[in-house]
């Protein structure tokens, strides 16, 4: 079919009636989410909207409203399942900057760092339990898939902490963690999607699988943003992933090449000194590997989109092909 004329929502240009039912549902999700992290205690309220309040792509959002349109959009359980993969994403938010001991998060303090890891931990886990809460009018299959899908978020941030099996490949390792830690939810947003609004069960597995593939080449350029842009352009802490050893693709990829035997040595360790750190990041972003592992993200985003040739060819498929393009070209 020809496109309509066409308009930008979210770094996209797509068809202008769905960039209002876009525009309109995500404004549902916002209102929603304030609703959902709202406690009787104040302070819990304040510590959830932190992160809610600090703004975000919601991308997962937007995948759920998406995935909707090859069923019925307007459908009772599509916007409750987009809060509820939102209030996941921003769950695993706080934890991970725990972990990773991230100063910033979307431009402001993070949790941890304003008040304390116990209070971003225990504030992670309010946000799964009113998950939990909206899930449970959803249905028993959207509850399981939930749950399988939390097993796998939890699954890929073991594999990160432990590391590849001895004579595993570091590249194939990562690539899982990143499918685990990141791709599942994704997948669950596009599979909630068309699942509420009635899709048959073949576009559903179609755009699981693209959520997949999209959700890995997702945080493959995310990633890379720590590496290549500034605060001011991503809202996080640049090089934080190097500050604290975790390892990424373009770094396994330097390290592999064994080219300079003082990065190797640097990436293979957590970098404290400010020295050290600075000195790492230039070199990263001047290696080869980085531009092998934009390369990489850019295959996981074509595979991504060769998902979508079974799919209808109209204004949500075209939106969702744009998505391909965005999440690689990204700066923030």
């Amino acid at each position: 079919m020809s496109p309509r004329i066409m308009t930008s929502m979210y770094g996209l240009g797509i068809d202008s009636q769905l960039a209002d039912q876009m525009a309109d549902g995500l404004a549902r999700v916002e209102t929603g989410l304030r609703e959902a992290v709202r406690s009787d205690y104040p302070f819990v309220t304040e510590a959830s909207r932190h992160l809610v309040d600090a703004g975000g792509k919601r991308f997962r959002p937007l995948l759920v409203l998406l995935a909707a349109q090859y069923g019925d959009p307007r459908s009772v359980g599509v916007v409750p399942a987009a809060i509820v993969v939102e209030l996941t994403h921003l769950a695993t938010l706080y934890h991970d900057d725990v972990m990773d001991e991230a100063d910033l998060r979307r431009g402001a303090s993070s949790a941890n760092a304003r008040w304390s890891n116990t209070v971003a931990i225990l504030t992670g886990d309010f946000l799964f339990a009113r998950a939990s809460e909206i899930l449970a009018d959803l249905g028993p299959d959207a509850v399981r898939i939930q749950a399988r899908t939390f097993e796998r978020l939890c699954t890929g941030q073991i594999r990160e902490t432990v590391g590849p099996a001895e004579g595993a490949d570091p590249v194939d390792h990562h690539l899982q963690v990143l499918a685990d830690k990141t791709g599942s939810l994704i997948a669950t947003s596009c599979q909630f999607g068309a699942l509420m609004s009635g899709a048959d069960a073949q576009t559903t597995a179609t755009l699981t699988r693209f959520g997949e593939h999209i959700g890995v080449a997702f945080q493959l350029a995310d990633d890379l943003v720590d590496i290549t842009s500034d605060s001011a352009q991503s809202g996080k802490t640049p090089g934080t992933d190097l500050r604290e050893g975790v390892p990424t693709l373009a770094a396994l990829m330097a390290m592999r090449a064994n080219d300079d035997p003082w990065l190797v040595d640097a990436l293979s360790r957590p970098l404290h000194d400010e020295v050290e750190h600075g000195r790492a990041l230039s070199a990263l972003r001047a290696h080869p590997a980085l531009i092998e592992a934009q390369n990489e993200a850019r295959r996981w985003a074509d595979s991504a989109r060769s998902c979508l040739d079974g799919l209808s060819d109209d204004p949500a498929t075209e939106a969702l092909r744009a998505l391909c393009d965005y999440v690689v070209n990204r700066t923030g």
